[in-house]
Formats: structure tokens, sequence, C-alpha cells
């Protein structure tokens, strides 16, 4: 058994493609599309397979979109339990605008799920067993409860793992009230979750020591963009900044990050190269096209230069 497993409710098939001008009411013309596995928990699978790391990945699919889904992540030699659902699993459109550097992003709503289908998702969970760590990441889809995540965290406990949740909204205050190991939220998250419009300077650590205080989370990670992140503890806070690079897309980014701060967790890292170890991640997703997430040998040197800075 994996020592990780990662969740994923809302998958996806990310298709990526560029052209010369994004432009209304016109006939594009765009590059033959490139197509990826998606969507939060599944990033993390892939972005842990490139660090050499496996992991189970577990999601819903459905119809002909997830067996294609499946195929890709067999391709990637990641270990799948997919849970069926009625439906094709959605897929999402990313548009490179060549004249303006920028990207579109577009994401497309999933079929609902049905009682029975996460019922289900939740026995399988049950199921396994040997597993140290787990990873609930992404969005919820139509039909699934706002608990589910809360639900996840009960079943993780009994199972004596720690689990790492990077979500948002109210799924995420139902997180951590049943109460995980690590959560992930960037300033937007934690401000809902504290009860503010928004956060700044020392209201971002304070708010991270509140939750942490009351049993929401052990360890909480709060992304802020270019200033890199924070990482909270009760006794510890830790910031690292994250290196200047060239950006060519940010999809995948925050999961890159997760992939690289549990791979850390994993190999025994300290708190801060642990930081320092999921910001080289994440930088070295954005410094990607498309979705390919970070690569190995960049993520190497980053860290490397983040220690010795």
């Amino acid at each position: 058994m994996s020592k990780v497993i990662t969740i994923t409710l809302n998958p996806a098939i990310d298709k990526t493609t560029t052209t010369n001008t994004v432009v209304p009411e016109k006939k594009l013309s765009c590059s033959h599309p490139t197509y990826e596995p998606g969507g939060g928990g599944i990033n993390i699978s892939r972005a842990l397979q490139h660090l050499g790391c496996k992991s189970l990945a577990m999601y819903f699919a459905g119809g002909f979109s997830g067996s294609h889904l499946l195929k890709m992540l067999d391709e990637e030699d990641i270990q799948s339990l997919v849970v069926p659902i009625h439906g094709n699993t959605r897929t999402n459109i990313i548009v490179f605008d060549k004249s303006s550097q920028l990207q579109y992003r577009f994401g497309m709503e999933s079929p609902p799920v049905e009682e029975k289908n996460w019922k289900h998702f939740l026995s399988e969970l049950e199921k396994q067993n040997g597993y140290e760590y787990v990873v609930a990441s992404g969005s919820l889809p139509n039909g699934v409860p706002l608990d589910f995540f809360g639900r996840v965290a009960a079943i993780v406990k009994k199972k004596h793992a720690k689990l790492i949740v990077d979500t948002s909204g109210e799924a995420l205050k139902h997180a951590v009230q049943e109460g995980v190991f690590m959560l992930k939220p960037n300033i937007t998250e934690l401000s809902y979750l504290y009860g503010k419009e928004e956060l700044k300077g020392d209201e971002i650590v304070s708010a991270a020591k509140s939750i942490i205080k009351v049993g929401g989370c052990e360890i909480m990670v709060v992304s802020i963009g270019k200033e890199g992140a924070i990482l909270v503890t009760k006794n510890e806070t830790i910031h690292i900044v994250a290196p200047e690079v060239k950006v060519k897309s940010t999809v995948g980014a925050g999961d890159s990050m997760v992939a690289g701060i549990l791979y850390a967790l994993i190999h025994e890292y300290n708190l801060t190269d642990t930081l320092r170890y999921g910001i080289a991640c994440g930088t070295s997703a954005t410094m990607n096209e498309g979705t390919a997430l970070c690569k190995k040998e960049d993520v190497e040197k980053i860290f490397a230069a983040l220690k010795n800075s």
C-alpha cells in the first residue's frame, strides 16, 4: 500500500492550446491541443510521481472522458481507485494568447454526483489500510455534501493517519470543525475561514494560530502569492519568499507546492526545509507551459538556492 492517498472529487481533463490573439466573434485558429489529467488531488499524485514518490489516486470518473482520464493516469504509472458516476468527467480549456502573453482558463462544471456515489467513495476509503497521509484537494461537485471532507477526516483519524486539506468555502470550514493535520489556504480562503473580509500583515499569522489553538489543524501553510508562503504551528512561524522566475503558467502550482510539502514530510525534513521544498515545487511548476507541473531537476536547483539564500 502506498504511504499516500490523494482524493479528487472534481477531476478534469485539461485541454491546453495557443492562439495568436483572443478576440470575440471571430473563429480563432489554435495550435494542436495537449491533454493532461487534472484536478487537485490528481495533480498532487502526478507531481509526487515526478518527485519519485508513489501514491494512490482516488477520484470520481464517468463516461468516455472518465475512461480517457484513467488511461492517461495509467500511462503515467499512477495507481487509480475510480468511483464511477453517471455523466462525463469534465474537460477544462486553457488558452494562451501569444500577442498579450496572457493565459485564459475555462473551468467547466462537473456532472452531479448522486448520494450512492459519494457514500461509495467513503466506503472505499474505509477499506484502505497502511497509508500515512491522505490529501483532499479541490472543490466539491454538485451533490456532494459540504461536510464531506469532515467525514473523510473522521475516517483518516480512525486509521491513525494524517489528513492534508486544500479546499475553500464551507467545505474548508467543515474540515476544520472535525480537525485535520494540515491546511493549505491562500489569504482569501483563510480570511473566509476566520470571518474577516481580508487579512493583512500580522493578522495572517494570528488567524492561523487561532485556528490551530482550537484544534482545527496542527500545521497551516498559507500561500501569499509572490511573497511565497508562511508555515505556522502552535510554536513556530516560518516565512519564505518565492524566488523570481519567468512564469509560463500558474496551472497546478499550488498542487505542486502541496506535493513538495508532502514529499518533504515523508522524508522527514525539518519544517523550514519542508516549506522550502514546497515553494521550490510550486515555483518549478510556474516555469513550465500548460499543466506540466514541477520537474525534479528544477526543484532540486531551486531548493538548493533557497537553502543558500
